[in-house]
């Protein structure tokens, strides 16, 4: 993992900070293309949109898979404050997404969120998700980016 991909990972946190100030959980997602733009950035909308699906992630591929053909997003990077889901995991795979950047591993969020039954967090990294695949996946996390579990504080009724 590079500085570009820490500043990369700031940003994700940045929308993560932005769907927890919406009223939403705190998790953000960055897109980044081959050239290493970003492309595109989204933020959990489960509380707003009253939608349990609509995790960052997820929604990150809905708009990209809605915008680029499979071939263009094997390319591209997904940059998130926190480890994608098993359901995140999945949305990715199917995008054809090609990597994965993550701060925030999912056993951390479990610690932070404890019973808290608004996330009843998955013990599945993303790893073994993506491993099932017929196709790679690459994947580089957690990284120890402080503000990836200060965005989480004080928000969970542990």
């Amino acid at each position: 993992m590079d500085r570009t991909d820490i500043e990369f990972l700031n940003l994700a946190i940045q929308c993560a900070r932005q769907s927890r100030e919406a009223g939403n959980h705190p998790f953000g997602a960055v897109l980044v293309d081959g050239a290493g733009r970003k492309i595109l950035e989204a933020g959990n909308s489960v509380t707003v949109d009253r939608d349990c699906t609509a995790h960052a992630e997820t929604n990150l591929v809905r708009l990209a898979a809605g915008r680029y053909q499979g071939e263009f997003l094997r390319s591209c990077t997904l940059y998130s404050s926190t480890e994608p889901c098993a359901m995140c995991a999945g949305a990715i795979y199917w995008s054809g997404i090609g990597r994965v950047v993550f701060a925030l591993s999912e056993s951390e969020l479990k610690e932070l969120t404890g019973s808290d039954p608004e996330n009843p967090t998955l013990d599945l990294p993303c790893r073994e998700v993506f491993a099932r695949g017929q196709r790679v996946v690459k994947v580089e996390g957690p990284a120890a980016i402080d503000a990836a579990r200060a965005v989480h504080a004080g928000f969970w009724k542990r």
